[in-house]
């Protein structure tokens, strides 16, 4: 990721998110919501293992006149790689999508869909418009569009930043968008770079975590 793009205030995403669910515990299957593309089951890791972060997985974009996009993918096979935590807030968030995902399949009749946590900052003095439908993912030779858009913080609907304000949304794509594949994010004409990086990261993170996962066992084999 690109040294001169500003840290976005992800504040607002663990609020929402983490709320209601401190206490839900960790499901080794991952309770996604119908709908939800899993990722793919060769890169499904156990659960409860990771230590990334939400910034580890995020892509980011600096537009000019100040505004600051990030996004991560809500794929299984992604958060999955997170610490205990942050797995949780990201289930109790696809969960709390669960009826809008519903009428999502129920309009679109597609077999499953890509969700994204997507973050809109505001940097500049002023009021500073933005609009979800103008993010774009370019994956597999494929522009991909949102499908739908699931606010999750207030006045989200008025598209309209005050400065170092946040404004956050769950987009949902078509499932064939696959994050485990190179990609970029396009905002306006202003196009991301430094997806490999994310994917290098999570790469090495599924190792650790498989590593994680077999160490007791090969300490019962040692002690035995």
């Amino acid at each position: 990721m690109s040294a001169r793009l500003v840290r976005i205030v992800s504040a607002p995403l663990l609020a929402v998110a983490l709320g209601a669910c401190a206490s839900m515990p960790i499901s080794e299957e991952g309770a996604q919501a119908p709908g939800v593309a899993l990722g793919r089951d060769a890169l499904l890791v156990p659960v409860g293992l990771g230590t990334l972060r939400q910034d580890d997985i995020a892509i980011r974009l600096a537009l000019p006149g100040g505004l600051q996009v990030r996004a991560a993918p809500l794929d299984e096979s992604f958060i999955r790689l997170l610490s205990p935590d942050s797995y949780r807030a990201m289930q109790e968030l696809i969960a709390s999508k669960q009826d809008d995902i519903v009428r999502l399949q129920q309009r679109e009749r597609m077999p499953s869909y890509s969700l994204w946590v997507v973050n809109f900052f505001a940097l500049e003095v002023g009021e500073t418009r933005f609009s979800p439908l103008e993010v774009v993912i370019r994956n597999a030779g494929r522009d991909f569009r949102p499908l739908d858009v699931f606010p999750m913080t207030p006045g989200f609907g008025e598209y309209r930043l005050r400065q170092r304000e946040t404004q956050s949304a769950v987009l949902a794509f078509d499932g064939l968008l696959d994050p485990n594949q190179p990609l970029s994010m396009i905002v306006e004409t202003t196009e991301s770079s430094g997806w490999q990086t994310i994917l290098q990261r999570v790469e090495r993170e599924r190792v650790l975590v498989r590593s994680r996962a077999g160490a007791p066992s090969r300490r019962d084999t040692l002690g035995r």
